[in-house]
């Protein structure tokens, strides 16, 4: 299907064409047609597969159909739960608005209020905000949002996570009942189920991914290591395959400064990113490693959503998340909108309950491999090294699609994707 098939207006598809987009992806097949007909909706997608464009481009077609009368106040909302994200989303909404009259408008905590403020003065169209700055504009009365008409809630379990749940409610409480709602969540809990019950009315459900899935088109795999070991491990990998762009997790804030520190000590262009960083410091940090200027950039897990980087190609896990469905939207930052992409895991003996939690989660071993002299075996190899799991260079292959990653009888690759993992195959027990 293209998307002269969705119903959209030629100025959107003009702009479309434009970002150089000819296909719809599925969340967008689904949910733009759905949302061009008032249905509110409940998403599940995951990162990378293009959900942005799928609420961004039927608002746009919607709000573009109603006359403005008297001054602009917003009519359309769009939440999200990092300041990251909503730049994100604010640039792709920009991109697809360039042809028609609709004004758009940007507001996170973290920076000065003074330029959001004069923005809302000269009136917007839609606002993509944070919870906690926009309440504190509309407490100080800089915005109304009784005009709003259309509401999004981008990354709800992220939200969730983030304690914004309060906010979500006071948010709500402030907007005309009678609105359209689209909730969009990677993973869907109980409490996101009760969620959707006070947001949503009469939802449709789209549901274009397996539940807390990863992208097929990520290779993943993993390292034994001593953990003492892991930052000497990272370097060897970098030099030996010359990587030119990797994104690292942490999982603190001070693990990521040093680790970052000891990256750039040994000639690897470095910088790290995580929430003591100022605004204009993390905005600074990614637009270098987006233009190349930096080789790795060291994050904790306020990259893990709202990083839209074209093309990167490996992410690595420096630390495991202790929230399992967090590593499914960290890896997701590689392999988007349908490119390869690899994702490695550093995993310590102190991690194998994160470990298996993970592999729960995805309903996949993920493979592990050694590099010499960087892991001391706790256990003799014969107790867990039968999924073809051993030493090797430390040279990640690239994602395989299904069928290359199946081998032959009797053998199992080193590297598979998620999609050749069996339905319903539940994680063996580990070497540990």
């Amino acid at each position: 299907m293209s998307f002269d098939k969705l119903g959209l207006s030629p100025d959107l598809l003009k702009a479309v064409a434009k970002q150089g987009y000819t296909t719809p992806t599925p969340i967008q097949e689904q949910a733009i047609p759905l949302v061009l007909a008032g249905s509110d909706i409940l998403a599940s997608a995951q990162t990378g597969t293009g959900k942005t464009a799928s609420f961004t481009l039927p608002i746009l077609q919607i709000l573009s159909k109603t006359e403005i009368k008297g001054r602009r106040q917003p009519r359309a909302l769009i939440l999200t739960p990092t300041r990251e994200l909503a730049a994100q989303v604010s640039s792709n909404l920009r991109s697809y608005a360039q042809f028609t009259k609709l004004k758009s408008t940007v507001i996170y905590g973290g920076v000065n209020q003074r330029p959001q403020v004069m923005a809302l003065q000269q009136g917007q169209d839609i606002v993509i905000a944070t919870p906690g700055r926009l309440l504190d504009l509309y407490n100080q009365r800089h915005l109304s949002l009784k005009s709003i008409s259309m509401f999004v809630l981008d990354e709800a379990d992220r939200m969730l996570d983030m304690g914004f749940l309060g906010d979500i409610k006071k948010i709500i409480s402030l907007m005309p009942g009678q609105r359209q709602n689209l909730m969009f969540s990677a993973t869907f809990t109980e409490e996101i189920k009760r969620l959707t019950k006070d947001i949503l009315h009469h939802p449709v459900k789209v549901d274009v991914s397996p539940p807390n899935s990863a992208v097929e088109s990520i290779s993943q795999m993993g390292f034994r290591v001593d953990k003492s070991k892991k930052k000497d491990l990272l370097v060897h990998l970098i030099n030996d395959q010359n990587w030119n762009q990797a994104l690292v997790f942490c999982r603190t804030k001070h693990g990521a400064n040093n680790l970052s520190e000891k990256i750039e000590s040994l000639g690897i262009s470095s910088v790290a990113i995580h929430g003591n960083k100022s605004q204009g410091a993390r905005t600074k940090a990614l637009a270098d490693f987006k233009r190349n200027k930096v080789r790795i950039l060291v994050a904790t897990d306020i990259a893990a959503r709202g990083l839209d980087i074209p093309l990167l190609p490996h992410v690595v896990n420096f630390d495991l998340p202790n929230i399992p469905e967090d590593y499914v939207h960290r890896i997701g930052r590689t392999g988007r909108a349908g490119a390869n992409g690899v994702a490695i895991s550093f995993v310590s003996p102190d991690e194998k309950n994160y470990l298996r939690s993970i592999e729960r989660l995805i309903d996949f071993n993920i493979p592990l491999e050694e590099v010499e002299g960087y892991y001391s075996p706790k256990m003799s190899s014969k107790n867990g090294n039968n999924r073809g799991e051993g030493k090797s260079g430390g040279k990640p292959t690239p994602a395989r699609s299904s069928k290359s990653t199946k081998g032959k009888k009797g053998k199992s690759p080193s590297h598979q994707t998620v999609a050749a993992k069996p339905k319903n195959r539940k994680p063996k027990k580990r070497w540990y």
